[in-house]
């Protein structure tokens, strides 16, 4: 089963742009480059923050709205939305009866790997919000059962779909993709920097095993994964402190364990990341099978 968070315990009386006892939160099976979300909100839901996948998925129920690229956007049941790695956003109830969506966090490797060579670069969605059916096909199978991990080929199916219908929505990414010299060296990085996630890891160490320099390796992270280096770091400094949270382990010993270098590090990279601090992350966590 998925798990489930709720808002009990932590509301505060405060007008309805706030956090509401009401609020859920249900994540499924966690699986290797991927997180799915099922989550309601009354009022405030997120504040801005910036992650390092694609985000993408449809309204339930309601209407959600959220500033993104500078202005204001607003999504309703039936609608696709797709935000670009690194691009801040927020999120709230458009109107007093709240909103339902579902999300699917994908890293951009995945994407270009199921793009291949007919990409040059990551598909870039202008319009965050749209009632694309091939987009809404693709996700429908991402998103139609959170309960249950994938299989190896049904993921595979799943990914392939979604980088399609990105890829359609923005033919500029179309042609040739980048020397694979560079593919290879950013893979190098990548691998390197989630390996040694826990500790300091200098702009040398990465020029000695990838073979460029750090302003070229910085260049190609982010044409190829969207977004630089060191935020690659802080994310799976991320992953694992929110591992160790549900795991019932402190906040400051989160920290710890996860590179940070105390808790406040971790609070602050940890609300730029996800639109909310760890604390009430993890106040809000119940039993599964409360989310109705």
């Amino acid at each position: 089963m998925g798990e489930v968070l709720n808002g009990s315990g932590q509301a505060r009386l405060e007008r309805s742009c706030g956090p509401s006892p009401r609020d859920w939160l249900r994540l499924a099976p966690s699986q290797p480059g991927i997180d799915r979300i099922e989550a309601y909100f009354a009022g405030h839901a997120y504040d801005p923050h910036r992650h390092d996948t694609y985000a993408i998925g449809y309204t339930l129920d309601g209407a959600q709205a959220f500033d993104y690229r500078g202005a204001p956007t607003v999504s309703v049941s039936g609608n696709a939305i797709v935000l670009h790695p690194d691009v801040t956003h927020d999120g709230r109830a458009a109107t007093q009866t709240g909103f339902r969506y579902r999300m699917i966090y994908v890293e951009p490797r995945l994407i270009r790997d199921a793009l291949g060579p007919r990409a040059r670069s990551l598909p870039f969605v202008r319009d965050a919000v749209s009632a694309d059916p091939r987009l809404m096909a693709a996700l429908r199978p991402a998103l139609d059962h959170l309960d249950r991990c994938w299989e190896a080929l049904e993921r595979d199916h799943v990914i392939l779909g979604i980088a399609d219908a990105l890829l359609a929505r923005d033919p500029g990414a179309r042609g040739r993709t980048e020397p694979s010299t560079c593919t290879v060296a950013v893979e190098r990085a990548r691998e390197f920097l989630a390996q040694h996630f826990r500790r300091a890891v200098a702009s040398q160490e990465l020029e000695a095993i990838t073979g460029l320099d750090r302003y070229a390796l910085a260049r190609q992270f982010r044409a190829r994964l969207g977004t630089s280096p060191y935020r690659y770091l802080t994310m799976r400094r991320l992953d694992h402190a929110r591992a160790a949270m549900r795991a019932g382990r402190t906040l400051a010993e989160a920290a710890l364990a996860s590179g940070f270098a105390d808790q406040s590090h971790m609070t602050r990279q940890f609300k730029q990341a996800y639109g909310l601090p760890p604390g009430r992350w993890r106040a809000i966590r119940v039993a599964d099978g409360r989310r109705r």
